[in-house]
């Protein structure tokens, strides 16, 4: 009998929370990947909730706490899917800056309707022009994922202790295939780089800046919105 807290239920919980943007029935692998068909977020997630363990469904949730609203499970999964799902497909950049625009704005379900889309529009482009698809190994993508989980789970923050820990867990939830050594290393390389950058101390003009950045984020995600809904 599942755990009344498990992140399995947690998950057929919040499922109906998010539109479903055109679900695909079939899935090539367990992470989700590129292929005949893309796997939708809804989809995703529930695949990541049936196969987690007591420990992995505990990290979500212990997580959130240590991050906050930024640090929500869905906020995580979403930014483990685009890479899973979304690599070959959408470029590292865009990634990124969805994230950081999620960090900001909390707005989820856009940033799945836009991410989808993308994917869906990059794939008829690829499927006209008879392209195979690159074959990218899911240890880039859950390298891609641990990125897209620090620009907006973190900022620009260090990663404590307690969090590699609870990062190792949810990305080895999700990217089974690559393996807990891989994981651990790749999650350890980066609060290494996060605590390099922390070093540096940003001055005041660097705030300024960054400040300056936080607003034209908002403005491009208004941006976005406003010519989505012109063509609806």
């Amino acid at each position: 009998m599942e755990r009344p807290n498990s992140f399995g239920g947690f998950v057929r919980n919040v499922v109906g929370s998010l539109p479903v943007v055109g679900l695909l029935a079939r899935i090539l692998s367990d992470e989700g990947g590129v292929g005949g068909d893309l796997v939708d977020f809804a989809e995703f997630r529930r695949r990541v909730g049936k196969r987690c363990s007591n420990i992995d469904s505990q990290a979500f949730y212990d997580f959130k706490e240590r991050r906050g609203r930024a640090g929500d499970p869905l906020y995580v999964l979403l930014c483990c899917w685009l890479p899973a799902v979304g690599a070959g497909l959408l470029k590292s950049e865009d990634i990124l800056s969805g994230a950081a625009r999620l960090r900001i704005s909390n707005d989820i379900e856009f940033e799945e309707e836009t991410f989808f889309a993308m994917m869906n529009e990059a794939k008829e482009r690829r499927d006209k022009l008879k392209s195979a698809s690159p074959e990218i190994p899911m240890a880039l993508r859950a390298e891609k994922a641990l990125e897209t989980i620090y620009v907006c789970c973190f900022g620009k923050d260090l990663i404590e202790e307690e969090d590699e820990k609870l990062l190792c867990i949810m990305l080895n939830a999700v990217f089974q295939t690559v393996g807990q050594e891989e994981i651990n290393r790749m999650v350890n390389l980066k609060a290494k780089q996060a605590a390099e950058n922390k070093e540096q101390e940003p001055s005041e003009k660097q705030q300024t800046l960054s400040n300056e950045a936080r607003q034209l984020q908002l403005k491009e995600l208004e941006f976005l919105k406003q010519n989505s809904e012109s063509f609806q």
